[in-house]
Parts: C-alpha cells; structure tokens; sequence
C-alpha cells in the first residue's frame, strides 16, 4: 500500500505517516534473530513503511545494523538515528541471553552518555560506520531530561547546550550532512528547555501524545507550532497498555513500568467505549495521534512480519466519528485535542 505522506518541519523532508520504531530489532528485553529481523523490514518494505528511526542505544549497535543492511541503496526512505550516548568496547564474554539496559543483545559495547560537541560528532561518524548508508537523514538527542538522568540532568544539559551538543547539530545540519536534529524523549519540560537554545526540525515524543494522555497540548505543542517544529510519535500504546487492554490477562505496562491503579481504570473506561462502536482500542490508539496536524509520522516498534500485517490492519480499521466524539464527551480525550476524521 502507499501511505501519506507528511511534511517534517523545515528539513525539506517528506515522511510516511506510519513509520518503523526499530528498538526492537535492538533485542529489546529478548533475543530475535537476524533472520526475523531481516524478514521484518522486508515486510515493512513490502507494505509501504517509508521512515526508519533507530538509535545506537538499541542492541549497542544491533538495530542500527540492521536497519542499515536492510535499506541500503534505498533513495526513497527516510532514516534517523540519534546522539548523546557513545558504545565502549567491553572485555569478556557478552550473551544475549543477559538483559543488559534492556536490551539481549550480543553486541561487546556499553553506553556511555556523551553530549558533548566531540561526543555528538563521534556518536554520529560511528553511526554512519555501522550503518553503511550514503545518508542519514535526521539526528535526535536521546534521552535527555530529568526522568532519565535525575539530578544528574543539569550536567548533561550544560554538555549540550553549552559544551557544544546543538553547535556540532547545527554544523552538520548547516553543511548539509543531515537534513534536521530535534530531541527524542519521553517528558516535556526536557522539549521546552532544549527548544529555548535550538531550532529544532522535529521532536520524537514517546508517549506524551497518546489516547491515553494529551499533556502536551498545554505547552509544547504551541511553542512547536510557533517555531515550525514538527512531531514523531513513538511510543503509542504507551508501554503496551493501549496495545493489550485491560482485559486480555497479559502484563499491563506503562510508562515502562507496571501500570498504576488508575491508567487501569481510564483504560477501562475507553474500553467500554470501544466495545459499543466494536472498535479495536489498538486501533484507537494508533490512529488518535495522526489526527493531530504537527504530527508528521507515528512510529510503532515492530518485531516480526505477522506485527507489520496487525499494525497496518489497525491502521486501516474504519473508526467511526461517533466513536471520537463519544470519548470526548465522557472527558477520556481532552476536548481540544483534533479527532481522525
């Protein structure tokens, strides 16, 4: 199939708005072999997915490897990866039966967070390596922010912004080696700290603009439209929760944690709402956030050609209007958030 295509702030760039989250293809919390890695972006290919977010962080180089294989020589997709953390040899044995920062990956490396300007461009020339494409279009910095670093964050912050992180961006973007950098995170107030010293092209929110939680329209979201910054969504089931429902039996997760007694119960509530208009709430949750007009793509991880087949299904699903309007008026979607029409 041939998904829309989206415009990606000032970059010049165009993405589909059904992207590929590849932390899975990382060995995200289990081993997947190469051979189900390539079969995956194969399908991927085969439906139409034209924009590939990876990271170092994912497998300590895995996914950026294989994703890398997979789309070289391809000219019509877009890929990202991102900075802010270098892979450091280790010594020994590594098994990819032992989860290492969540990952089961048998690549030797350890992160380190860099984010310095020598770090942002070694962290970048590393990536081009591994990967092995002509180009990589668009750099995020990873994971800055509070809820990854703590009180270590103003340390990590002073690197970026004044030990020369967004200079080293702005020369790459400036000398045309990439298109576009932006920050990939899942908070808030680490956008809106970044975005006063930086244009940024676009942001990689994970789990802040969901049909579960719209937070960011109060602040983010207007700073994004004043500066021309467009958004990626990662993260849409926000940790799985929207993916599984309340009512399957399975793990509920969210924000990468067990979900709290009262995410539960929200859920619940627009679970019921599904069940009257027999609408999939994974089918909700994908399509909820492309609604909105500064969201460029939607980027689900996917880790098997039968989890391609299931996303693009709940993409395609027809969701009634009577189904959006039925959230907002139970106050379960804020009522300034835009609904698919």
């Amino acid at each position: 199939m041939t998904f829309p295509l989206r415009k990606l702030g000032g970059t010049g760039l165009s993405v589909t708005e059904l992207g590929f989250g590849t932390a899975p293809l990382g060995n995200l919390f289990r081993p997947l072999s190469d051979e189900a890695a390539r079969a995956t972006l194969a399908a991927a290919q085969d439906a139409g997915f034209g924009y590939y977010d990876t990271a170092p962080f994912y497998g300590f180089g895995l996914s950026e490897r294989r994703v890398g294989d997979a789309l070289r020589g391809r000219e019509d997709v877009v890929v990202s990866t991102k900075v802010g953390r270098l892979l450091n040899s280790v010594t020994g044995p590594v098994s990819e039966n032992a989860v290492r920062h969540g990952y089961a990956s048998p690549m030797p490396f350890e992160p380190t967070y860099d984010y310095s300007y020598d770090g942002v461009m070694c962290s970048f020339a590393e990536s081009q390596h591994r990967m092995g494409l002509a180009r990589i279009d668009l750099l995020y910095v990873h994971d800055i922010g509070r809820l990854t670093h703590g009180d270590g964050n103003a340390a990590r912050m002073h690197q970026l912004t004044k030990s020369g992180g967004l200079e080293a961006l702005e020369e790459l973007r400036g000398s045309g080696a990439i298109a576009g950098f932006g920050i990939g995170v899942n908070e808030v107030p680490a956008c809106l700290e970044v975005m006063k010293h930086a244009r940024l092209d676009v942001i990689l929110l994970a789990g802040r603009y969901t049909l579960l939680e719209q937070t960011s329209l109060d602040e983010l979201f207007p700073a994004c439209v004043a500066a021309g910054t467009s958004i990626v969504v990662g993260g849409p089931y926000n940790s799985g929760i929207l993916a599984v429902g309340t009512q399957s039996g399975a793990p509920l997760y969210y924000n990468y944690e067990p979900a709290p007694p009262d995410v539960i119960a929200k859920v619940a509530r627009i679970e019921g709402i599904c069940a009257r208009h027999g609408v999939p709430l994974a089918a909700a949750a994908l399509q909820f956030p492309l609604a909105h007009p500064l969201v460029a793509s939607i980027i689900p991880g996917l880790d098997s050609p039968v989890r391609v087949e299931q996303t693009l299904s709940l993409y395609r699903h027809p969701i009634p209007a009577a189904f959006w309007g039925d959230l907002q008026d139970a106050g379960l979607v804020r009522a300034d958030a835009p609904l698919p029409q």
